[in-house]
């Protein structure tokens, strides 16, 4: 396990990009797993940045978003869909057939699930997976006790997963309590794995993560056994280590 200390959130974020620019100009057609939430909103806008200087083209890569809310379709201000393109897909060159993002408005959750492991693993895997941290230790939308062997499936969110998503909605009440999720199982074939933690509210995660045991009850712990992992954090998220 790789681990690098930023001095600050900004520094964090602009080592994110950097990391994953390096992935894209190795392999034009990388194969990307990203992530939302608040955490990789400013990586995402130095990769916006790189592109509009020329220094990185995304036009072959092929892009999997971790997750999306069941319930919420893409016009939906608060999908994950509609943050990708707010984000970064809108302004950057991506092929429109190239994104894939779990839909949460399908009829049949489970054949959608079944259908997004089988678009990635058609696409031949993924190259690069982007990974926030939950304060409880989820990845993706994996929460705590969720099976190891896990692929693509439905989750029901914890309360600490809904509290600390109720700021972006109204209330907490507003915030889906269903997604869908890449398993664990999935996210730990994929060939490299980044991580950004940020803050002091995920200093314990971090350190339980690092240095804890491997164990369901703090799905991040497995990344311990992933062969190429990185870790990019800032000083507060790094403080208990």
């Amino acid at each position: 396990m790789n681990i690098i200390i930023a001095k600050s959130y900004d520094e964090l974020s602009r080592k994110a990009a950097n990391f994953i620019i390096s992935q894209v100009t190795l392999k034009s057609s990388s194969v990307l797993g990203l992530a939302t939430g608040s955490t990789p909103i400013s990586t995402y806008s130095y990769m916006v940045k790189k592109f509009k200087e020329d220094e990185v083209n995304f036009e072959d890569v092929i892009s999997f978003n971790l997750d999306e809310y069941i319930g919420l379709g893409k016009e939906n201000n608060q999908s994950y869909r509609y943050f990708m393109e707010e984000n970064l897909f809108s302004k950057v060159n991506i092929n429109e057939n190239n994104i894939n993002i779990p839909n949460g408005l399908a009829d049949d959750i489970e054949k959608e699930c079944i259908s997004y492991e089988e678009r990635i693993k058609n696409a031949g895997g993924i190259d690069l997976q982007l990974l926030g941290l939950g304060r409880n230790g989820h990845i993706g939308f994996n929460e705590p006790n969720v099976k190891f062997e896990a692929i693509t499936h439905k989750v029901e969110l914890d309360e600490d997963t809904i509290e600390a998503n109720a700021r972006f909605f109204e209330s907490a009440a507003d915030v889906p309590t269903e997604a869908i999720s890449m398993g664990i199982k999935t996210i730990m074939m994929s060939c490299k794995v980044l991580l950004l933690a940020s803050g002091k509210n995920k200093a314990e995660a971090v350190k339980a993560l690092v240095k804890g045991p491997i164990t369901p009850s703090l799905p991040a712990s497995i990344l311990q056994l992933h062969r190429d992992v990185t870790l990019i954090l800032d000083e507060e998220a790094a403080s208990l280590l």
